[in-house]
């Protein structure tokens, strides 16, 4: 997660409304959802998605913000954001902040962007790079028992999966996982992890699922952090994406591609128009003095 030390701007005559409430407060000052907003609304898709999966993550972002304005307010009262390299150093990331939000603006790409052809052109090209690779439609039953437990905790584990193993081979595997997994969250599906590719299986896992046929049941796999008993409910080979299912990917892909030309145009521009010249002798010694 990049940028997590930003400032947020504390002021107490802003006027907050009943649905904008108190996230977190550190001493008397209490930092509310308007706060902390912004900062998320910067961050990449790529980032929110990562905050929104693990809410632990979300928390040690807000509590860094917060501890971060803390240190701010610490800052400004002894008068630091007066002192003179500060000054230029903000001055800097101003003429920065102007330019960088400039750029985008003139890198904008049209919300028309891409159309339907130029999709369907871009797709036809690129085909032979949309392979979807064999997935696994997964479920598992887990047993929990430390790689270090001691002789009796790994034999009632190990008692324990071999039951599991027993009857969900011969009966309700759903039924078996949702009574005696104990990873709670796929157990309240029936053992359901959902579809994955052989790359995103744990090896040891990867060599029994792809050595199963759909339906069947593996014996206990034995892991760090306990035993596992896998079904491979089903088996999708290879194929080619379509258009439909790569649309919103390729969409966002292609709108990258088109804002990047845009910037580097203008950049390119901008620099013919103003040629830059640069005093190669002397430019070292700005790193080192004593360059030659």
């Amino acid at each position: 997660m990049k940028y997590l030390l930003l400032a947020l701007a504390v002021s107490s005559s802003v006027a907050f409304a009943a649905d904008d409430p108190v996230v977190a407060r550190f001493g008397t000052t209490e930092i509310r959802a308007s706060q902390i907003k912004p900062y998320l609304g910067s961050l990449s898709e790529a980032d929110r998605q990562a905050l929104t999966a693990d809410p632990a993550l979300l928390s040690r972002a807000v509590r860094t913000l917060v501890l971060q304005q803390a240190l701010f307010k610490e800052a400004a009262a002894a008068g630091w954001d007066k002192n003179p390299d500060v000054v230029k150093e903000l001055e800097r990331l101003r003429q920065s902040a102007i330019a960088e939000g400039y750029l985008q603006s003139v890198a904008k790409v049209p919300d028309s962007f891409p159309s339907d052809a130029d999709l369907k052109a871009v797709y036809d090209a690129r085909k032979d790079q949309l392979l979807v690779p064999k997935q696994f439609e997964v479920s598992q039953i887990f047993i929990a028992v430390p790689k270090d437990a001691d002789k009796a905790t790994a034999d009632a584990a190990k008692a324990k999966i071999d039951d599991a193993a027993k009857k969900a081979k011969s009966g309700d595997f759903a039924a078996v996982a949702r009574d005696m997994s104990e990873e709670r969250e796929s157990a309240s599906r029936g053992g359901s992890v959902g579809w994955l590719t052989e790359a995103a299986l744990q090896p040891a896992i990867r060599a029994k699922v792809t050595s199963l046929a759909k339906g069947a049941v593996s014996d206990p796999v034995r892991l760090d952090d306990g035993w596992y008993v896998i079904k491979v409910s089903d088996i999708k080979e290879p194929y080619t994406a379509t258009l439909d299912e790569v649309r919103a990917n390729l969409t966002a892909l292609l709108r990258r591609e088109r804002e990047a030309a845009n910037r580097e145009a203008y950049i390119a521009r901008l620099q013919q128009q103003n040629p830059v010249t640069l005093d190669e002798i002397n430019l070292p010694k700005l790193i080192d003095p004593k360059a030659p």
